[in-house]
């Protein structure tokens, strides 16, 4: 089994998760890291900095399907 730790995430990839999550917050999803009054006010409440650390901690329920490379027959 693969953790998620271990997966590397392309920049475009790490975008596309953090740009769905940060609008899943401003939609009123709840937070999934435990962050304090005063975390909040210095991040002035953004969901981009919010899903960052959400990201950054690995606790993102959103997964990346990659497709495999079709093999030809010769």
């Amino acid at each position: 089994m693969i953790s998620k730790k271990s997966i590397v995430y392309t920049k475009y990839e790490k975008a596309r998760i953090i740009g769905a999550r940060a609008l899943q917050l401003s939609m009123g999803a709840p937070m999934l890291i435990d962050l304090k009054q005063n975390d909040l006010e210095k991040i002035n409440f953004s969901p981009i900095e919010i899903a960052k650390m959400e990201f950054d901690n690995g606790i993102l329920p959103i997964t990346i399907k990659r497709p495999l490379p079709v093999r030809s027959k010769i």
